[in-house]
């Protein structure tokens, strides 16, 4: 048997995201509680990009940046 969770319980989030809610409405468009931007700069500080990992330019930019 699965359990059905209630449609009135908040999802678990990290604190930064505390009060984030999205809706999608009956023509599709997703509509935030938060910007863009602030998602972005959520999603930049807390989750590497797998794809951009192993490049090598980034990282001597990296390098330039510290010394």
């Amino acid at each position: 048997m699965t359990k059905k969770k209630k449609k009135n319980e908040d999802p678990k989030v990290h604190e930064d995201l505390d009060g984030f809610k999205m809706d999608i409405n009956s023509f599709g468009e997703i509509s935030s509680s938060f910007s863009i931007d602030k998602i972005n700069e959520f999603l930049n500080k807390n989750v590497e990009d797998k794809k951009l990992k192993d490049r090598d330019d980034l990282d001597l930019k990296d390098k330039k940046k510290k010394g």
